[in-house]
C-alpha cells in the first residue's frame, strides 16, 4: 500500500510540474499591470488569463496525470481515459444531474455536489483509468469487436467503470467532503498555529512521499482552502491567503542552503572538497527552484535527529510568516524563482520581511545544525567512516555524457539485469525494484555522488538524483533496452 501511494505521488509530478508556467504567465501579468489586474493593460490581462486557463483546470490535469503515471505502460490512452473518467463523473454529479436524479430543485442540492469538480475527483478518476488501462490495454474481443480490442477498449470500459464509481459517491462524496471541510477549517481556525503544524506534517511525511496527500487539502480545491489557486488567481484574502505557502521560502531559500554549509565545513578535511561540491549543487537548486530533496535526503536517515528538527524550524517558519500576514505563494515550490513572480500579486503581503525572516533561519539553521552534528558525532555526508565511503570514482568513457556514466554506475550497483526488475522516477528520485536488496551495491551507487539512498521496502529502492533525474532514468532504460 505505502507503495502505491508512492507511485501515485510520483505520478502527481508530472500535473505539478506544469504550474510553473501559470506562475511565469501570472507573475507577468501581474508585474506589468500591479494595480488593475489586466483591466488596464490587454497584454496584463492576455497573461493572467493565459495563466488562470491552467490554475482553473487542475483537477483536468491531475486526472490526465495520474492515469498516465500510474499505467503500467507510459500510453496516451491511459492518459485519454483519465480525461473521460472525470468527464463522466463530474457530468453525472454535477449540480444540475443530482437535481434532475433525485426529482427536486438545483437549490436543494447538498453543495459538495457544487464541488466535484476538485483535485481529489481528479485523482480518482486518474487511478481508475490506469486500472482500466492495465486491466484492458491487451485484451483480444472477438474479431466482429476487434476494433475495440486493446488499447481502444480502455477509454470504453474506463466510462463504464465511471458509472460504477459515480453511483458510489453520490451517497459517499458529501460525507467525504464534509469530512475534509472539517479537517481544513479545523487547522484553518487555529490560524497560524495552524499553518505551523502543516509546514511540520508536510516536512515528515516528505520521507514516504504521502505529503501530497496533505497539500492537496491546503494547496488545492479539495477542502475549500485552495491555497495556491486562490494566490496565483488573486482571489482571497490578502495577508491570510498564502498562509500555507509563505513560509516555505525561508526555508527553501535560505534555511536549507544555510544547513548544506554547516554539513560542509563539518565534514572530513579530505571529503570536503567533494561535499562542497555536492552541496553547492543542492543549495543553488533549493535556493533557485524550491527543490529540497538533495539535501534532506543527504541528512535524513544518517541524522534523523537533524530531520525533525528541520521539520520543527519548517513549521516554526510558517506560524510565524501566518501570524504575521507576510505572505507569498509559488507555482511549484519555495524558491527565489516562484517568490520573484509573486511579488507583485495581488495576495502578496509585505513579502520582502520573508527575505529578513530567511536570513534569520539562515543563521539558526547553521548554527544549529553545526552543533548538533560536532556534539552527537552524526554521520552526515562527509563524516561517514572512511572504510564506509571508499568506491571507485565514475569515469567516463570517450564520448559518453555523466548522466550515461552515472546510470551505467547506478544500473551496476542495483545488481544490473538479474535483479532489476522495474524503473521509474519523480522530480528527483529514481525509483527502483529489485528482486533482492542485498544484491545492492550502495557504496558504488553512492561514489556516482548522488545525495542519498532511501530503501522504502523489501524490494523497492529509491536513488535521490536531483533535477536531473529524467536524464539519468532515460539512460537506465536504454541500458536495459539494449540488453
Amino acid at each position: 500500500m505505502k507503495k502505491y501511494f508512492q507511485k501515485l505521488g510520483s505520478s502527481l509530478m508530472l500535473p505539478v510540474a506544469i504550474l510553473p508556467a501559470a506562475a511565469l504567465l501570472l507573475g507577468i501579468g501581474y508585474w506589468i499591470d500591479p494595480t488593475g489586474w489586466g483591466a488596464d493593460s490587454p497584454l496584463a490581462a492576455f497573461l493572467i488569463k493565459a495563466g488562470g486557463s491552467i490554475i482553473d483546470n487542475i483537477p483536468i490535469l491531475f486526472a490526465v496525470g495520474v492515469a498516465l503515471g500510474m499505467a503500467k505502460e507510459k500510453d496516451g490512452s491511459s492518459a485519454l481515459s483519465g480525461l473521460v473518467a472525470y468527464l463522466v463523473v463530474t457530468t453525472l454529479l454535477s449540480t444540475g444531474s443530482v437535481a434532475l436524479l433525485e426529482g427536486i430543485d438545483a437549490a436543494k442540492v447538498d453543495p459538495a455536489f457544487a464541488k466535484i469538480g476538485n483535485a481529489f475527483v481528479g485523482i480518482l478518476s486518474g487511478i481508475v483509468a490506469s486500472m482500466m488501462y492495465n486491466r484492458f490495454s491487451h485484451v483480444k474481443l472477438p474479431d466482429a469487436f476487434a476494433f475495440f480490442s486493446g488499447k481502444r477498449l480502455v477509454p470504453i470500459m474506463t466510462a463504464v467503470a465511471m458509472l460504477v464509481v459515480s453511483g458510489v459517491l453520490f451517497f459517499v462524496w458529501p460525507v467525504i467532503y464534509t469530512a475534509l471541510v472539517s479537517f481544513g477549517k479545523t487547522i484553518s481556525d487555529l490560524g497560524a498555529v495552524g499553518a505551523g503544524l502543516y509546514g511540520f506534517f508536510n516536512r515528515l511525511l516528505i520521507p514516504t512521499g504521502l505529503h501530497h496527500a496533505l497539500n492537496s487539502v491546503f494547496w488545492f480545491d479539495v477542502a475549500g482552502i485552495n491555497d495556491i489557486g486562490n494566490f496565483l488567481s488573486g482571489k482571497g484574502e490578502k495577508g491570510v491567503t498564502g498562509m500555507y505557502q509563505a513560509g516555505f521560502f525561508p526555508i527553501m531559500m535560505f534555511g536549507l542552503p544555510a544547513a548544506a554549509l554547516a554539513m560542509v565545513h563539518t565534514a572530513k578535511t579530505k571529503k570536503k572538497k567533494q561535499i562542497a561540491s555536492l552541496m553547492l549543487a543542492a543549495g543553488f537548486a533549493s535556493f533557485l527552484t524550491g527543490v529540497t530533496e538533495p539535501i534532506e535526503f543527504a541528512f535524513m536517515f544518517l541524522a534523523p535527529m537533524l530531520y525533525l528538527v528541520h521539520a520543527v524550524l519548517t513549521g516554526l517558519s510558517l506560524a510565524i510568516a501566518a501570524a504575521f500576514h507576510w505572505t507569498a505563494g509559488f507555482a511549484f515550490s519555495g524558491g527565489f524563482i516562484d517568490y520573484f513572480l509573486s511579488l507583485k500579486n495581488p495576495m502578496a503581503n509585505q513579502p520582502y520581511w520573508l527575505l529578513v525572516q530567511g536570513l534569520v533561519f539562515a543563521v539558526i539553521y547553521y548554527f544549529l545544525f553545526r552543533f548538533i552534528i560536532t556534539k552527537f558525532n552524526l554521520k552526515t555526508p562527509g563524516r561517514e567512516d572512511d572504510d564506509d565511503d571508499e568506491a571507485e570514482e565514475v569515469s567516463l568513457a570517450k564520448g559518453e555524457s555523466k548522466f550515461a556514466a552515472m546510470a551505467a554506475q547506478i544500473y551496476e550497483g542495483l545488481g544490473g539485469d538479474a535483479n532489476v526488475m522495474a524503473v521509474d522516477n519523480c522530480v528527483t528520485r529514481l525509483r527502483m525494484e529489485v528482486k533482492d536488496m542485498n544484491a545492492v551495491d550502495q557504496k558504488k551507487i553512492k561514489s556516482t555522488g548522488v545525495p542519498g539512498i532511501n530503501i522504502v521496502g523489501p524490494q523497492s529502492i529509491q536513488v535521490i538524483v536531483g533535477t536531473n533525474v529524467q536524464f539519468v532514468a532515460d539512460e537506465i532504460v536504454k541500458i536495459r533496452k539494449k540488453k
